[in-house]
C-alpha cells in the first residue's frame, strides 16, 4: 500500500478534508462534489462493507498500519502529523483516520416504501447529533427505512455518520417530496402515518390497535418545534409517549427509540 506523507495542510490532494468543522462550507462543498468524509477506523469498514468507493484516505502517520489489510485500490492513501491533520481538518484527529468516500444515488421512496414494513419519517430534523443517533436506533430496533423532508439534515455528514456508528450506510433512506403531500403517497402504500407529538389529544403509543401497528410509519419533528400543522394534518393519528414527573416530551433521537421499540416488541428476535 503505498503511502504519500503530506507537510503541508494546504496541499491541494487533500482538499477533501479541509475545514471539516465549518458546516456551512462542508454543506456547500459535499453533496455537490458527490462524497462524504467518515471518521475513525470502525465507520471506514463499514462504509466500504457497504459498497461506498474511497475516495482517498488520511491517516496519522503513525497509523497507517490500521490500513494494512485494506485493498485500497486506486484510492490514494496520504499520511501526515496529527499537527498537519489539525491544521486541515480544523479539529484534533483523535481517531487518527479519515476517509473521503463517493455517494450513491439516492433511492426513490417508492422504491424504499415497497422494501418495507415499517419506516420512520423526519420533518425538519436538522441537528446532525440526533439524525445519527435516529439512524442508530432505528437499525438496531427492526425498523426498515427511513425517510426525509427536504430541510433534513444530510445523513452522510461527518458528525451523523460517527454519531450513527456508521448506521447510516446499512439503513436505506430516501427524500419524502414534495413535502407534505408525498405523506400521502405513504399511506397509498399501505402505511399508518403515526405523528408523533404530545398533544393532549394524542393515543398512546402502546394503547394503539394491530391494525394501526402492523405497517407502521412513525413521523417525527425537529427538536423543540415539533411536527408542523401540515404534517400533523396529513398523519393519521396522533401518538404520545406517556411522559411522568411533569415532563412533557423526550429528545427526538430518545422519543425514536422508545416508540420502535414499542411497535417492535413483539417481533421475533
Amino acid at each position: 500500500m503505498p503511502v504519500h506523507l503530506i507537510t503541508d495542510p494546504d496541499d491541494e490532494r487533500i482538499a477533501d478534508y479541509r475545514a471539516l468543522t465549518d458546516v456551512e462550507l462542508r454543506t456547500r462543498w459535499e453533496p455537490p462534489h458527490g462524497l462524504f468524509i467518515a471518521e475513525g477506523e470502525l465507520v471506514l469498514r463499514r462504509a466500504l462493507r457497504a459498497g461506498y468507493p474511497a475516495r482517498s484516505y488520511l491517516v496519522d502517520a503513525k497509523r497507517v498500519d490500521q490500513l494494512a489489510d485494506l485493498d485500497t485500490g486506486d484510492a490514494p492513501v496520504y499520511a501526515a502529523t496529527p499537527e498537519v491533520l489539525r491544521e486541515a481538518t480544523g479539529f484534533h484527529v483523535h481517531r487518527g483516520v479519515l476517509a473521503s468516500f463517493r455517494r450513491k444515488p439516492l433511492p426513490a421512496a417508492a422504491e424504499v416504501l415497497a422494501a418495507a414494513r415499517r419506516v420512520v419519517i423526519l420533518e425538519d430534523v436538522n441537528n446532525h447529533t440526533n439524525l445519527g443517533a435516529i439512524f442508530r436506533a432505528v437499525a438496531a430496533l427492526g425498523v426498515d427505512a427511513v425517510l426525509l423532508s427536504p430541510s433534513c439534515a444530510d445523513p452522510l455528514y461527518r458528525r451523523s455518520v460517527r454519531v450513527s456508528m456508521g448506521e447510516v450506510f446499512a439503513v436505506p433512506y430516501a427524500k419524502l417530496e414534495p413535502w407534505p403531500a408525498a405523506l400521502a403517497d405513504v399511506r397509498a402504500a399501505g402505511f399508518t402515518v403515526l405523528a408523533m407529538t404530545p398533544a393532549p389529544d394524542a393515543v398512546a403509543i402502546q394503547r394503539l390497535d394491530p391494525a394501526q401497528r402492523a405497517r407502521a410509519a412513525l413521523l417525527l419533528g425537529a427538536e423543540g418545534a415539533g411536527l408542523t400543522r401540515a404534517a400533523m394534518e396529513a398523519s393519521d393519528a396522533r401518538v404520545v409517549i406517556p411522559m411522568r414527573r411533569g415532563v412533557d416530551s423526550l429528545n427526538v433521537a430518545a422519543a425514536t427509540a422508545v416508540a420502535c421499540w414499542e411497535l417492535g416488541r413483539d417481533d421475533p428476535w
